[in-house]
């Protein structure tokens, strides 16, 4: 299936490309996003009188991830954790625990914006985390899992 790309899609292109995708990653995944739409005549004329407003507000959306970046980059969040006396946790540190103390030191982070390429954190330590805060920009934090 033929789509117009509306934004950039990681691993498959950037604003404005036609693309040929599986019809069930576009029916299912893409065009429900608002990141696709099928490659048209009628959309493809629509999708060039827009295409303006959609590059100013990709343009827009860059701009604010840089100014989180600055800040973000570069910064230590301190999670505790109950644990044993070996420094096992009894349970792990996920991504939702560490959006959570990101958003209380004030900063806008979900959970699927955390980058846990090795999984949940099962020890006592420091650890270096990925933030993806837009498909070009990623943020390292450092994360100090401490015992409670």
């Amino acid at each position: 299936m033929n789509v117009i790309l509306l934004e950039k899609v990681k691993n498959l292109g950037t604003l404005g490309d036609q693309v040929s995708v599986k019809s069930g990653y576009a029916r299912n995944f893409l065009i429900p996003q608002g990141k696709a739409k099928a490659a048209t005549k009628d959309n493809v004329a629509e999708f060039e009188a827009r295409r303006a407003d959609l590059e100013k507000a990709a343009a827009a959306q860059l701009s604010v991830a840089q100014g989180v970046y600055e800040n973000l980059n570069g910064q230590v969040i301190t999670v505790e954790a109950v644990s044993g006396d070996e420094g096992k946790l009894f349970g792990s540190v996920g991504t939702q625990d560490i959006a959570d103390a990101l958003n209380a030191a004030g900063f806008v982070v979900e959970r699927r914006d955390v980058r846990m390429p090795e999984g949940a954190l099962r020890f006592v330590g420091t650890y270096e985390i990925d933030v993806q805060l837009h498909t070009d920009v990623v943020a390292t934090i450092t994360v100090e899992v401490k015992a409670a």
